[in-house]
């Protein structure tokens, strides 16, 4: 199996020295020389955005080099965001061979390190915004280590088939609003990564986290391991980034997800179903809904904008409740649906209705009149999963319906 083994990164000595070599591959990149204090050269491409942005390191997987990320590269600089390829010791255009054992151990992190100050030192990145991302067993473990060692600027994680360390996992774990893109195919030529990347996935505790999973009739036999002998073990098409010309919509997968999370939303992405499953079960349960709450209120503490589910998926559960007559946990679980949404016009009319079955008149008309001053402000979206035209006339109309159940009452 591939985790038998230790990961073993291919490395450089702790760089001191950043140059540019001022070759100019497109209107957007430049080949960048990091010197080493042995001399060693390592070759690398900066992709400018045309304005001050956030930033995107990228490593490559050790049978390919930096080269197989610039098509992402440059959609990424397109899209505002300065992004940095390497190529690591001993592979492309770098110079030396791979350092393993102790030296990898001294050498590795500020290795990374290295990499990730020439990135936020270029001028108009902001340094506090940044992105990682890995292909392959060592790319995936390069950037998992980065994202460990810089938490407090690495808003967003992209991980393509491979495996990390005990403290990479833990990190992971500890991770709790770290916005993670988790991407394998069952075909990679390399297995177990299969289920390496689906222990990656279920250790990581962010609730917006996403899987992008390739699916095949079986998985891949296993051959060789992916950092030794390179070459051995024929190419599948489903490993790192040879994932992108079996499935040419993936780098615009891995473009957007940076850009809602470094530039829409830093640091945050939509809670996804699968992801938040633990505490989507927990507000089905009874009593579940006050843990929620207060899990929700605790994380607000640190994190205004944190979200522990999606809206759609627990809103789905509270009008299930109404469906079967069961009011009053309708209302909860509506209740903290709007509590995680209070900008929602559709959080707000599901309540509405709710009340308004249950006989709340006052608190009907008051969520259902909310519903619609936010339809009609134009300011924030219906929703937070959809903002369509047709989507909102349907929430118009519904809170209208509540409202004209109210005045005939009245009458």
């Amino acid at each position: 199996m591939q985790m038998k083994i230790p990961i073993f990164i291919l490395s450089v000595v702790a760089v001191v020295v950043v140059t540019a070599s001022n070759v100019r591959t497109d209107n957007a990149a430049r080949v960048v020389d990091l010197k080493s204090t042995d001399g060693t050269v390592l070759k690398a491409t900066y992709f400018a955005a045309a304005n001050p942005g956030p930033g995107v390191l990228l490593f490559h997987q050790s049978n390919r080099t930096r080269k197989e990320w610039d098509m992402v590269a440059r959609q990424l600089a397109a899209a505002g965001i300065n992004t940095l390829t390497v190529d690591v010791r001993g592979h492309g255009e770098s110079g030396g061979q791979e350092s393993r054992g102790e030296a990898r151990k001294k050498q590795w992190p500020l290795d990374l390190d290295a990499a990730f100050q020439y990135l936020i030192s270029q001028p108009g990145v902001k340094r506090d915004v940044i992105g990682i991302g890995g292909a392959g067993v060592i790319g995936v473990e390069n950037s998992v280590e980065t994202a460990r060692r810089h938490s407090d600027q690495v808003k967003s994680l992209v991980l393509l088939s491979g495996e990390t360390s005990r403290d990479g996992l833990q990190f992971l774990r500890q991770a709790s609003q770290l916005p993670e893109l988790f991407v394998f195919s069952d075909d990679d030529e390399y297995p177990p990564i299969q289920q390496a990347m689906g222990l990656l996935y279920v250790t990581a505790s962010s609730p917006s986290r996403k899987l992008v999973h390739y699916s095949a009739s079986k998985d891949a036999p296993w051959k060789w391991y992916e950092p030794f002998d390179i070459g051995k073990v024929p190419a599948t098409g489903g490993h790192g980034t040879d994932l992108f010309k079996g499935h040419p919509e993936l780098p615009g997968i891995i473009v957007d997800w940076f850009v809602t999370t470094l530039i829409k939303t830093p640091g945050h992405a939509p809670a996804d179903t699968l992801a938040s499953a633990s505490t989507i079960n927990e507000i089905q349960t009874p009593g579940g809904v006050a843990k929620v709450t207060q899990q929700l209120i605790e994380a607000r503490k640190t994190d205004r904008q944190a979200q522990l589910f999606p809206e759609i998926t627990a809103s789905t559960i509270g009008q299930g409740f109404l469906r079967a007559g069961d009011t009053k946990s309708a209302i909860d679980v509506l209740k903290l649906v709007l509590l995680a949404y209070p900008d929602s016009a559709d959080a707000n009319d599901n309540l509405a209705a709710a009340y308004l079955k249950d006989g709340q008149k006052d608190l009907a008309r008051q969520h259902a009149e909310k519903a619609l001053a936010i339809l009609d402000a134009h300011t924030v979206p219906a929703s937070s999963w959809t903002d369509t035209a047709e989507y909102r006339g349907e929430i118009r109309r519904s809170a209208q319906k509540t409202l004209k159940k109210l005045s005939e009452k009245q009458d």
